[in-house]
């Protein structure tokens, strides 16, 4: 089947970018706004863009109810400048989920979900105690694009449990971290536990030899 995108209706787009983007990493990002108060919200279109200076990116739509009004994620970073990506693991995606509920502005997702906070060494804005890694981030910059903002983060400090880092790279033991990915559809997720593929990749001499 050829879908114009033109021509279908925008969560149509969705449903089959969402299907095929997959599986994407989940960033579970608190912020806080002006006044200290906390946020926690899980973000899968999320992904590094590049490393050198190490780029982080996220989309982030507005609220449902407006074309205009941005979610507190967004509106927070733009006030603040900071906020941290907490790695999900499978130990804590069902927190993270709670996270993704729509409480009212007086509920506190972190409290709700069963989280603690611990201080980041950079930013002011807390990581979350119970993940096994966190990305510190400060904005880079933001592009509001339609109904959706674009968060550019530049990473500023990297926590990561030592148990899960061979220092040798340093390289983190990502077999061992058991992060999970979010695939189509509400309530999709996939698990990174014993499904490691390692597929070397080729230099060209040798590709060139197989080719004889």
């Amino acid at each position: 089947m050829i879908f114009d995108i033109e021509k279908i209706k925008a969560r149509e787009t969705y449903n089959l970018l969402i299907g095929l983007v997959a599986p994407r990493p989940i960033a579970l990002v608190t912020s806080m706004n002006h006044e200290g108060r906390m946020n926690a919200a899980p973000f899968s279109s999320y992904n590094y863009l590049c490393t050198d200076p190490p780029i982080i990116g996220m989309g982030v739509t507005n609220r449902p109810s407006s074309d205009h009004v941005p979610k507190d994620t967004a509106r927070n970073i733009r006030r603040t400048g900071e906020f941290v990506v907490n790695v999900v693991t499978e130990d804590i995606a069902q927190q993270m989920n709670i996270c993704a509920t729509d409480f009212p502005a007086e509920f506190d997702e972190l409290e709700m979900a069963g989280f603690t906070t611990a201080p980041s060494h950079v930013v002011k804005v807390p990581r979350i105690a119970q993940a096994h890694a966190a990305l510190e981030c400060k904005e880079f910059t933001t592009m509001e694009i339609g109904r959706s903002r674009i968060v550019l983060g530049r990473v500023v400090s990297i926590y990561i449990e030592d148990k899960f880092v061979d220092p040798a790279g340093p390289y983190v033991l990502s077999e061992e971290l058991h992060a999970i990915g979010r695939m189509n559809g509400l309530g999709a997720y996939v698990k990174t536990r014993d499904s490691f593929l390692n597929i070397p990749r080729i230099p060209f001499e040798e590709w060139e030899k197989g080719k004889r």
